[in-house]
C-alpha cells in the first residue's frame, strides 16, 4: 500500500514560517487531490487546504486564508503547504491525505489514505 509521508514540522515563534511537504516515495502524486488537515489536542480534525490534480484548484479554511499556500511540484511528486504568519492557534499535528480512487477533485475526494502526521508548534 502506498504510504504518504509528511515532513517539515517543528517549533516556530509566532509570526514565523514553516513549509510542510507531502510525498509518496516511489509513487507519483500528480493525478490525485491532496488535502492538508490538522488536529490539535482536544479538538476535531480540521481541513486546512486542498489542491486538485485536474485544474490545480485550491481551497483554504477561513482560518488560514491569506497566510497559507498549497502548491505541488510534479517534478518532485511533492505537495507543499507554505505556512506564514503563524499563530499559536496553528499548533497541531498536520496530516496530508488523498483519495487514491478519486477523480483528482478536492470537491469529491473521499480522503481515506493518510500520512503519519508532523507536529507544528507555534510558541514563544
Amino acid at each position: 500500500q502506498v504510504q504518504l509521508v509528511e515532513s517539515g514540522g517543528g517549533l516556530v515563534q509566532p509570526g514565523g514560517s514553516l513549509r510542510l511537504s507531502c510525498a509518496a516515495p516511489g509513487f507519483t502524486l500528480d493525478y490525485y487531490a491532496i488535502g492538508w488537515f490538522r488536529q490539535a489536542p482536544g479538538k476535531e480534525r480540521e481541513r486546512v487546504s486542498c489542491i486538485s490534480s485536474s485544474d490545480g484548484n485550491r481551497d483554504y479554511a477561513d482560518s488560514v486564508k491569506g497566510r497559507f499556500t498549497i502548491s505541488r511540484d510534479n517534478a518532485k511528486s511533492t505537495v507543499y503547504l507554505q505556512m506564514n504568519k503563524l499563530k499559536p492557534e496553528d499548533t497541531a499535528v498536520y496530516y496530508c491525505a488523498t483519495d487514491w480512487a478519486g477523480s483528482g477533485s478536492c470537491q469529491t475526494a473521499d480522503f481515506g489514505s493518510w500520512g503519519q502526521g508532523t507536529q507544528v508548534t507555534v510558541s514563544s
